[in-house]
């Protein structure tokens, strides 16, 4: 299964303690659901966020 999505939107860093605007892949999770992954562009922490069951 070739996925090449990507989200694009609001992610919480929980290090800054911050809403920040990124860019992610988005990977589906062994329970099935969405998750966007990301890096935050000010402290370079994972980050993620869950999504709407596809």
């Amino acid at each position: 299964m070739a996925n090449d999505e990507t989200y694009a939107g609001e992610f919480y860093c929980v290090k800054c303690k911050e809403k920040r605007t990124a860019e992610g892949k988005v990977v589906v999770s062994e329970n099935g659901r969405r998750m966007a992954k990301a890096k935050c562009p000010v402290c370079g922490t994972n980050l993620n966020r869950i999504l709407g069951k596809a």
